[in-house]
């Protein structure tokens, strides 16, 4: 005989004869509903992830993962202040910086954050020059009076590489006639494109000491920082600033942006519950599924139980039912959701081109192209949680098996 015996019957009864097509039936909708079920959450969970991801990077290539500021408008004893963060061993890139609002003026006019950095020193920190649309960096030289653009700035202003921009900063210069604003005009060198707008539309960047002229200061504002590990930010700014001192104020990445990925996280969230529950409905299924083979094998289990077969193997039989239709359910669930969530930009992309359609358009949407980032801990953890809500789905069905009365169920046999 084989053993054990509980799943020699459970495995024998998912084997349907003529009479029981319809259970078997039954069996083979359970499975598929919770084979959608947990292709659906994956992928979603994948595409959620895609989405966190590509803001993450294409936040992170504006700025930095922490920075360095002092009371004041320029910063305290710099190269101190240099030398300690950079001999901090998480610290990868450290490079100085000028952060200033100002109103720029062309065809029309517009704010904008003004950066003044030092081009040789800014790949150490983001990727700007990675999004160059035309013109580079290098352009940005001392005294040159060079600007570079987000490319939406440069069409809400108006100009294009090679025109001239006016900048008027807040700072006051005294003038017979009383205080007037400091104003320059700059050469429009370089255009860069992030694909965020908040960085697109209002970020430009000039050489840090024709920004220090320019408010009248006497150095950098600020030191920018990039770490190892961006997660790890918070705990390297609390040792940075404990060894900087009071002076100095350290702030990461995610304090600058905490709502928006706080936003993401709750998003995905919710997400995970609302399909959550659609495989406890899939679930559903199996329970009804298991209901009627309970009442179909009556007669069965009244015979197992003459022949001294207890109510916990009896139990035992159809809970094997049960959790095996979840588990083959999971298997080619998970199997087509990573498949699909691994080939969902593909797809997208075939048939935005085959029938001709947007689904994210570029001219609302941050991001353009649908993401997708499969992320194995959340695939584990949905197998997971389908396969208890499986588990828990054959209890109270087995239990009633087990609770079959013998002569009660042979009376009309």
């Amino acid at each position: 005989m084989f053993r054990p015996l509980e799943l020699f019957i459970g495995l024998r009864y998912t084997r349907a004869k003529r009479r029981n097509q319809f259970i078997s039936f039954i069996s083979t909708v359970s499975i598929v509903c919770i084979a959608v079920s947990v292709i659906a959450l994956i992928t979603v969970m994948s595409v959620m992830n895609g989405f966190d991801y590509q803001m993450r990077s294409r936040i992170l290539g504006a700025i930095s993962h922490a920075t360095v500021t002092s009371i004041g408008e320029s910063m305290q004893n710099m190269p101190q202040a240099m030398k300690i963060v950079e001999a901090n061993p998480h610290v990868l890139g450290a490079a100085p910086y000028v952060d200033t609002e100002a109103m720029l003026m062309a065809r029309r006019s517009s704010g904008a954050l003004v950066r003044g950095i030092e081009p040789s020193q800014e790949a150490k920190v983001d990727q700007i020059d990675k999004h160059m649309v035309e013109g580079s960096l290098d352009s940005l030289t001392p005294n040159s009076w060079n600007i570079v653009l987000g490319r939406d700035l440069a069409t809400t202003l108006g100009v294009s590489v090679g025109d001239r921009v006016t900048m008027v900063v807040q700072q006051m210069r005294a003038t017979p006639m009383g205080g007037v604003p400091r104003m320059r005009s700059f050469r429009v060198t370089g255009l860069f494109q992030l694909g965020m707008e908040q960085f697109d539309s209002s970020l430009a960047l000039v050489n840090m000491s024709d920004a220090e002229k320019l408010n009248d200061l006497s150095g950098p504002t600020g030191i920018r920082l990039r770490l190892d590990n961006l997660f790890n930010a918070r705990p390297v700014a609390r040792e940075l600033a404990g060894k900087l001192g009071q002076v100095y104020r350290v702030q990461t990445w995610m304090d600058t942006n905490a709502n928006l990925f706080h936003a993401l996280s709750m998003e995905k969230m919710v997400m995970f519950i609302i399909l959550s529950l659609i495989i406890l409905v899939a679930v559903i299924n199996l329970i009804s599924m298991l209901m009627m083979l309970v009442t179909d094998k009556q007669a069965d289990i009244a015979i197992l139980r003459t022949l001294g077969a207890t109510p916990r193997s009896i139990m035992g039989m159809f809970m094997v039912q049960g959790v095996l239709v979840g588990v083959v359910g999971i298997g080619f669930g998970v199997g087509f959701g990573s498949l699909l969530s691994w080939k969902l930009p593909g797809i997208i992309k075939w048939i935005e081109h085959t029938f001709h359609v947007t689904f994210l358009s570029p001219d609302i949407y941050y991001i353009s192209q649908v993401p997708s980032r499969l992320d194995w801990h959340d695939v584990g953890m949905v197998a997971l949680l389908t396969f208890t809500f499986s588990l828990l789905a054959t209890l109270y069905p087995a239990w009633r098996a087990s609770r079959t009365q013998p002569a009660q169920a042979l009376r009309y046999e």
